[in-house]
């Protein structure tokens, strides 16, 4: 009893809490939930009538609630329950009463209760979709009304709702079923119908349904439903429809003119006749359309909105291309507008943008004068000296068409106009600056680029909505180094870019207006003959310089954009760092740029994974950039200058290094001379740098053993090139030379000559006559080593041989002159020793 008690006093509280909107449908129907699951185990064996009545009203009313909320599945136990508890009842009923009517009285009663069960269960159905189980219910519910006939009304609105559910649903069969329902329920006992109105518009959904279905297939049952409809309630949505149906199915002119006429009577509004007329205009009944809207007027000959009919007049005959009979028309709205019949604002605004549609079409198709004749049309609703931004614009647009028809003074008169009426505006400073670039005048381009690079820092405040976006002054600015671009007008172009560069902040947007630009400046470069190609290249230097070094500062900065992940930036990066390349490789007669393009390569190529292709490109890249310092520094006048340039070079050398260890790691590299390149490039640098480590660097070379006898001999005329002068290093390196020459299986005469010919100039300098007797024995040790090759083959070079002649006569005619007789006695007797080799020019020294 106190659990009872504990549910009703719930439930009791749950409605009066939700009266005030303290409580959700949810928490209602939570709590309802609990109350009513309580008052069920507390019922006995035999409970009361007040009892019972209490359950079916709480299961009712809990089924129902969960219904509302959307959890319909939730609601069947309860109704389940409701209609047990209504069996219980009528039987308890039944068994204390013996008069009939008494009976009778009660069955009523019980049959209301579950007329209402039925329907909730039907609702429930709907809303999980089992159509079958709905219909069940539905159909007991239509079966009671002859005893329930109050209830008529309530079915057919309750059918017509599952009909709506299902037709938003697209269960179009569904619907139609649902919505048939609806009508035959409502005629079945007129006294409680739901009306002739909802009748009709149960019969609207319906013929929409079979409309939307499958007009082919259900049009007649689309028509006999609407014609049904019309029967019912005569609305402007049923002829709507029907028009709509009509010219679905293909009726004739004749079909579609008679359900027009059907409707001659009835009261519609002027947006619904303008409706009506787009609808068959749109289907391309003309003829109807246009008589049709003909009629309109003078139905509303007192609406201040007739200029609606004329813009719709106007717009389809466009669409239709009968543009002759719309100039005709707007032109009787010009002369209206200054004859007392004027549009009204809105419908005025309506025309403008028809008018400028229309312009904007001719412009797109390079119609321009054609264009100017439709913004003329515009122009002419405005008065003189009216100052109005619109106007503004489209003398802007005007000015657009004169500078392509090339009238520059037609041009600069409107432009002129533009800032009379909107001198502040973006768009206004980037027309004067179209003109300015058109007629060369370089300064007031810049200016003008100045201006506008101002306001795209901070738009103006009175521009509309329309026209302020955070990306239009960087859109403006990246147009505005375009055409500057086109008309070869760097210092313009560069100036744009500055700005736009300060002022873009959409990476993505800014890096597809520079590579829009590399890719103009190179096709523009690419359209020349090979012979024009590189003047055209070095024209367009500075702007090609600035674009790369530009990308390369935005890459830099692109961490913090949230928008440009890290795969944009990698795809940017690789775009612009081949780019550089590939103009690293054009720029190969101009050694400075060469390696500048080839600096800015290796730093975009930094923004890149480094993966084993990048890793390649970095290395190659600074070694080129290495080689053109080493050659400019070795043709540079100033030792400043030489300097300079040895300890760029060194710089390079350094970071590639590092990149080389890394790359080595990826793979084979043994045939990749990079190793060589290095060590000579490094060398120079250093030697001419007088670098103090040089010696160091020199030790693990000379214990390399797979240096090859090419790289020691250049080395060694490193070392002795000015500003350079290593004598030690140059001998070291000539001795390993000559040593590795020794190894070969069959020596290379003329390549052995050489290097011994270089060798003995270092070690025994000419007109020196007070000479270290171990230098001497050293000396004497190359020559009795040319003997050996000279006697062993007949490929050594005969002017080689007189040279080592020579170097020994006189060497000894030296040694004579401070009195060593003997010394001297030796070394002409070796010079002798090389005579028996010679050929022709044995008899002339004999």
């Amino acid at each position: 009893l106190q659990v009872e008690e504990s549910a009703v006093s719930l439930w009791n509280w749950t409605v009066t809490k939700h009266t005030g909107a303290v409580i959700s449908d949810e928490q209602r129907a939570k709590l309802r939930f609990v109350a009513c699951r309580l008052i069920c185990l507390c019922e006995g064996s035999d409970p009361p009538e007040a009892t019972i009545r209490r359950q079916i009203l709480m299961s009712m009313k809990t089924g129902k609630g969960w219904i509302d909320i959307g959890k319909a599945a939730l609601a069947d136990g309860f109704l389940e329950n409701a209609v047990s508890s209504i069996e219980k009842l009528y039987t308890k009923l039944r068994r204390g009463s013996e008069d009939e009517a008494e009976i009778q009285k009660h069955r009523a009663d019980v049959e209301k209760s579950l007329f209402k069960v039925l329907s909730y269960q039907a609702e429930s159905a709907v809303a999980q979709g089992d159509f079958q189980r709905a219909v069940m219910h539905v159909q007991r519910c239509k079966d009671m009304l002859m005893k329930l006939p109050k209830e008529t009304c309530y079915l057919s609105i309750l059918c017509y709702n599952f009909g709506v559910e299902t037709y938003e649903w697209k269960r179009y069969e569904q619907s139609s079923f649902w919505l048939s329902q609806s009508y035959d329920i409502g005629k079945m006992d007129m006294k409680y119908s739901i009306g002739k109105e909802m009748q009709a518009k149960v019969l609207r959904l319906l013929a929409t349904t079979y409309f939307e279905w499958d007009c082919s297939l259900y049009l007649d049952k689309a028509l006999k439903a609407i014609n049904l409809a019309n029967q019912e309630n005569l609305h402007p949505a049923g002829f709507f429809l029907k028009v709509k149906i009509l010219l679905k199915s293909g009726a004739s002119d004749e079909d579609i003119n008679a359900a027009l006429a059907e409707f001659t009577q009835l009261e519609m509004s002027l947006d619904f006749c303008l409706n009506t007329a787009k609808l068959l205009l749109e289907h391309g009944r003309e003829s109807v359309g246009f008589d049709f809207l003909k009629s309109v007027p003078e139905r509303f000959e007192s609406s201040p909105h007739l200029g609606k009919i004329t813009l719709l007049h106007i717009e389809f005959l466009l669409q239709n291309k009968r543009e002759l009979l719309a100039k005709q028309k707007i032109e009787e709205v010009i002369i209206g507008h200054y004859t007392g019949k004027q549009l009204l604002p809105e419908a005025l605004n309506q025309l403008h943008i028809i008018l400028w549609d229309r312009a904007a079409k001719h412009y797109e198709e390079k119609n321009y004068s054609e264009a100017l004749h439709w913004y003329n049309y515009s122009v002419s609703f405005y008065t003189p000296g009216q100052i109005d931004q619109n106007l503004a614009k489209l003398q802007r647009n005007m000015a657009s068409c004169y500078l392509h028809l090339k009238e520059v003074d037609k041009a600069k008169e409107a432009v002129k106009q533009a800032q009379r009426c909107d001198p502040n505006s973006i768009f206004t400073k980037f027309s004067v600056y179209k003109i300015a670039v058109m007629e060369n005048d370089t300064d007031k381009a810049v200016e003008a680029v100045i201006e506008m690079g101002k306001l795209a820092e901070k738009p103006s405040e009175h521009e509309d909505k329309l026209r302020v976006d955070k990306n239009t002054g960087s859109n403006l600015l990246s147009l505005a180094a375009q055409i500057a671009l086109e008309n070869d007008q760097q210092i313009v172009a560069i100036k744009a870019l500055e700005y736009l560069s300060e002022h873009l902040q959409d990476c993505q947007q800014l890096f597809a207006a520079l590579k829009c630009l590399v890719r103009l400046m190179l096709s523009k470069v690419m359209a020349e003959n090979t012979e024009k190609r590189w003047v055209c290249l070095k024209n367009h230097f500075l702007l090609v310089d600035m674009l790369l070094k530009l990308s390369h500062k935005k890459l830099g900065e692109a961490f913090t954009e949230e928008k440009f992940t890290g795969d944009m930036r990698i795809l940017e990066a690789h775009w612009f760092r081949k780019v550089a390349w590939n103009l690293a490789v054009q720029f190969k007669d101009r050694p400075e740029k060469m390696r500048d393009f080839f600096v800015l390569s290796f730093k975009l190529s930094q923004f890149c994974p480094s993966d084993k292709a990048v890793l390649v490109a970095q290395k190659t890249c600074l070694l080129m950039a290495a080689a053109v310092d080493l050659e400019m520094g070795r043709q540079q006048v100033t030792p400043s200058g030489q300097m300079e340039l040895f300890s760029e070079a060194l710089q390079h050398l350094q970071t590639c290094k590092e990149i080389w260890k890394v790359l080595k790691l990826t793979g084979d590299f043994a045939k990749d001379p990079t190793d060589t390149l290095l060590l000579l490039y490094e060398f120079e640098a250093r030697s001419k740098l007088n670098d103090p480590t040089l010696h160091n660097l020199m030790e693990s070379v000379w214990e390399q053993p797979q240096i090859e006898i090419k790289t020691l001999e250049i080395i060694a005329s490193l070392a002795m090139e000015s500003p350079a002068r290593y004598p030690v290093l140059c001998k070291k390196a000539l001795q390993s030379a000559l040593n590795l020459h020794r190894k070969q299986a069959v020596i290379d005469a003329v390549k052995f000559s050489k290097c011994l010919h270089s060798l003995i100039n270092i070690s025994l300098p000419t007109g020196l006559t007070d000479l270290d007797t171990c230098v001497l024995q050293e000396v004497w040790d190359y020559f009795e080593d040319a003997l050996s090759v000279v006697s062993s083959t007949d490929t050594y070079p005969e002017m080689e041989i007189l040279w080592l002649m020579t170097r020994a006569w006189n060497t000894g005619i030296f040694q004579y002159t401070v009195g060593k007789y003997k010394e001297a006695e030796q070394w002409c007797a070796l010079g002798m020793r090389f005579l028996n080799h010679l050929g022709s020019l044995k008899k002339s020294y004999e």
